[in-house]
């Protein structure tokens, strides 16, 4: 588990103990989580174990969401990678940015990496991104990042809509 992406301004590497407390205050934010998951805010105990998970995501199956980082200060914004547990619709790529970097390009600019990664490195021929039909933020960067509308499902149980692209 020591894949690290890099973009001209981002570093996405694996989740560290030390990211706690920048990735609690993440996902302790109303506005961030509304449309993830169930729409709940985590607290810090709740965050830590979020992390356990992405870091366990990695070790059943060899990928995962990255924490993302910016290069020239070390700052940790958010997470982004891949998603595909049991059951899961497909093979997600997600993205969750804290509301500061919210507007500023970091989301499509980690996306592009790790589509690109995931077509050219991983042999993947397909990626989802499951949104909710409110979020007209993420559905912008899925847009931005060649993917299209294919659908819905039943997701943690609210509809999401599923944006996809195929490798060309």
């Amino acid at each position: 588990m020591d894949t690290t992406l890099q973009t001209q301004r981002l570093r996405l590497r694996p989740f560290r103990n030390e990211d706690l407390d920048a990735y609690a205050a993440i996902c302790g934010d109303p506005e961030v989580m509304r449309y993830l998951g169930t729409g709940v805010t985590l607290n810090r105990q709740d965050t830590w174990r979020a992390m356990a998970g992405i870091l366990g995501h990695w070790q059943l199956l060899g990928y995962g969401m990255f924490a993302m980082e910016i290069r020239e200060t070390g700052e940790l914004i958010g997470r982004t990678g891949y998603l595909d547990p049991p059951g899961w619709p497909g093979f997600e790529l997600g993205w969750v940015l804290g509301r500061a970097w919210w507007g500023k390009g970091y989301a499509v600019e980690a996306a592009v990496r790790c589509r690109d990664y995931a077509f050219d490195q991983m042999g993947r021929d397909r990626l989802i991104s499951l949104i909710r039909p409110d979020n007209h933020r993420s559905i912008r960067v899925a847009e931005k990042i060649g993917e299209t509308l294919a659908g819905d499902v039943e997701l943690l149980g609210a509809k999401a809509l599923v944006y996809e692209i195929r490798k060309r």
